[in-house]
């Protein structure tokens, strides 16, 4: 795993790669999170600087587009499904007791850095509805009281 001054330096040669490109931002953070996993401020200063573009601009566009992260994703990301079949089979009461038992809101990273909880839309499993992923891994027909069960098979 590279160091810090590794990394900034492979974020340099992305911005040089990428300077007087018409759109340079979106690339350049792309490369950003494949080098740090999300893009925090320092990082945006350093895009916004190298590119001759604005603070502001660099965080629009970090904060628009759901591939970018303003902070580390958890070892764990969940997902909970807010689509139409699983919003209306009681999702949101799912994504409630996650945040209940995480103590953390959707979007943001447990304070240990063991999960990150997402409000997504369709998964896809509109059969199994209401539905959330933790990886790649599929929970359907949940209810509420089953949540503290499964975050303990990720806990351990």
């Amino acid at each position: 795993m590279p160091d810090n001054k590794e990394k900034y330096a492979q974020l340099q040669e992305a911005i040089a790669k990428h300077k007087g490109e018409r759109g340079a931002v979106m690339p350049v953070l792309q490369e950003a999170m494949n080098i740090f996993g999300y893009v925090p401020q320092d990082v945006q200063e350093m895009i916004a600087d190298g590119l001759g573009t604005t603070l502001s601009e660099v965080y629009g566009v970090s904060t628009f587009y759901s591939q970018f992260s303003l902070e580390p994703k958890g070892e764990h990301v969940i997902g909970v499904c807010l689509g139409t079949a699983c919003y209306v089979k009681g999702s949101q009461k799912i994504l409630d007791k996650l945040c209940e038992e995480l103590k953390i809101e959707p979007g943001r990273t447990t304070a240990d850095g063991k999960f990150s909880l997402n409000a997504t839309r369709c998964l896809g499993a509109c059969g199994l509805a209401p539905v959330m992923m933790i990886g790649e891994e599929v929970y359907g027909r949940l209810t509420p009281d089953q949540v503290p069960a499964i975050l303990d098979k990720y806990r351990a």
